[in-house]
């Protein structure tokens, strides 16, 4: 395992390659992402990881500021492994090579969910993600389905600009059925507890979602309740189409997604 500090090492080393898989993440590696590693390697011959945390696409600054970061943890973990062959560590001046602002733009009937309440989010992934991609070049990109909406807008905005294809990976959860996130870090057991909870009760809403005349009006209940059950503030409780994350009133082809907010730290998920 190679470690790349900038950008002129990286293109020496990624020079003779020509078949590489792009694993994109802000440190705090945990299983998910080892799950990302290990499909870039039975997809492609080498596999670049980037840990980049990037202040762009932070809506609160609280929330920057109380990112976990513990960048030698997360290089032990990922030599560990023995299938990252480079690990890409740029600095701010190494992405962001000029200071013009991005001209990135989310369409209207794109800002919803996430896009929705956390203002100028996704411009930034997207700002960032095509950076990335320009610098590292890659064939193939690894991203997780938990992040639903970050993996719809960020594929459908590079394969229409680069040769590079965006691969969707399942979500892995910890025993409580929580879906990984570096967030999760930041919470005690008795939080995670409470978390497995919360997604059993997101398991039996969806499953009785078939039953219903007005999902809309269902979930508007659900989410009231699981917010007086848990004591938590949910900023959507929503069914969308997967194809296009479109508001949708039929279970097939559909996902049950959510954000909410467990002690202080936003979590999301879709099922």
């Amino acid at each position: 395992m190679k470690i790349l500090l900038d950008n002129s090492s990286l293109l020496e080393s990624l020079r003779p390659f020509n078949d590489l898989g792009f694993v994109p993440t802000m440190g705090g590696i945990h299983k998910g992402h080892l799950s990302l590693i290990n499909k870039s390697n039975r997809h492609c011959k080498i596999t670049i990881v980037s840990i980049f945390i990037n202040p762009k696409q932070f809506n609160n600054k609280k929330d920057l500021k109380s990112y976990p970061r513990d960048i030698n943890k997360d290089l032990k973990i990922l030599k560990k492994t023995k299938k990252v062959d480079f690990v890409y560590l740029p600095k701010f001046k190494d992405i962001y090579t000029n200071n013009k602002k991005s001209k990135i733009t989310l369409k209207k009937k794109d800002k919803i969910l996430c896009a929705k309440f956390r203002k100028g989010h996704f411009e930034g992934v997207l700002d960032v993600m095509k950076r990335l991609t320009n610098i590292i070049k890659p064939n193939k990109i690894f991203m997780g389905e938990k992040d639903f909406q970050q993996l719809y807008l960020v594929k459908n905005f590079l394969e229409k600009k680069y040769k590079t294809k965006v691969i969707a990976c399942k979500t892995i959860r910890n025993k409580n059925k929580i879906a990984l996130s570096s967030r999760n870090f930041l919470l005690k057991k008795f939080h995670l507890i409470i978390g497995g909870k919360i997604y059993k009760k997101l398991v039996n809403i969806k499953n009785n979602i078939k039953y219903q005349n007005n999902i809309n009006n269902f979930l508007a209940v659900q989410k009231r309740l699981l917010e007086e059950s848990y004591k938590i503030k949910i900023d959507y409780l929503e069914l969308r189409n997967k194809d296009n994350l479109k508001s949708s009133k039929q279970i097939r082809k559909s996902r049950l997604f959510i954000a909410y907010y467990l002690n202080k730290v936003r979590l999301i998920d879709n099922l």
